[in-house]
């Protein structure tokens, strides 16, 4: 089952007032989005929701850049951690992007404890059990799940950023297993998968059971045109 854009024109007509969607949004959840300022949610994050973000669903979002998949992830996160009492995981690809989103989550819910670890592979980092969002790389989740340590069997929401780097033929490989070994793992964990660009989306989403999420709309029009001596063409 697919909730699917109708393209770059209908995506930019629909974003929906924050104040409509508070029926469909936890009460906790509501009331964090409305303390950082927002009044609107972007079509990917709405389509979200009526895929079943709220209730447990396993989504694949597959927008553009900056169309607001990071929110769909952080939603999820935090209904499974205010909610469900729960941890959340956030599987990233590079060291950088976890300090990134580290920095981020940090600033953006300094009432939750959020955590990082992409050092050492041998290292079990024990302090990351009590932490409601935990940050990794793939290959560091490789080694806790090696380990077999004990705070993973309390994680309610697992994330993975970039899912698309499953055809990577150096990080492919490791976050395949890792996801493979979290969904027999973790069986009622919720999984969102985020992609800005992924062409067998169809069948990742049959591998992952998951919803597929999918709209066209950006924050700043996409123009394609053809550039000749000092004059660009644009195409309709």
């Amino acid at each position: 089952m697919s909730v699917a854009g109708a393209g770059a024109a209908a995506g930019m007509t629909g974003e929906r007032s924050l104040f409509e969607l508070r029926e469909r949004i936890p009460q906790k959840v509501y009331a964090l989005l409305e303390s950082r300022g927002f009044t609107t949610l972007r079509p990917a994050q709405v389509k979200a929701i009526a895929a079943g973000l709220f209730d447990d669903s396993h989504l694949l979002v597959c927008t553009p850049t900056a169309s607001g998949k990071t929110l769909v992830a952080e939603l999820a996160a935090l209904n499974g951690v205010l909610h469900d009492r729960g941890k959340a995981l956030y599987i990233v690809p590079l060291r950088a992007l976890a300090s990134e989103k580290y920095r981020q989550f940090k600033r953006d819910y300094p009432s939750l404890s959020i955590a990082m670890s992409t050092g050492d592979l041998d290292e079990t980092s024990g302090h990351l059990g009590n932490s409601d969002i935990v940050i990794v790389t793939s290959e560091k989740l490789d080694s806790l799940l090696r380990h077999r340590v004990e705070w993973l069997a309390r994680v309610k929401t697992v994330i993975i950023d970039e899912v698309h780097l499953l055809n990577d033929p150096g990080r492919g490989p490791t976050l395949e297993i890792v996801i493979t070994i979290l969904k027999r793992a973790l069986p009622k964990a919720q999984l969102i998968a985020l992609s800005a660009t992924i062409g067998n989306k169809e069948e990742l989403a049959a591998w992952l059971d998951a919803e597929l999420v999918e709209d066209a709309w950006r924050p700043v029009r996409l123009e394609k045109g053809v550039y000749l001596d000092g004059s660009i063409e644009f195409v309709d």
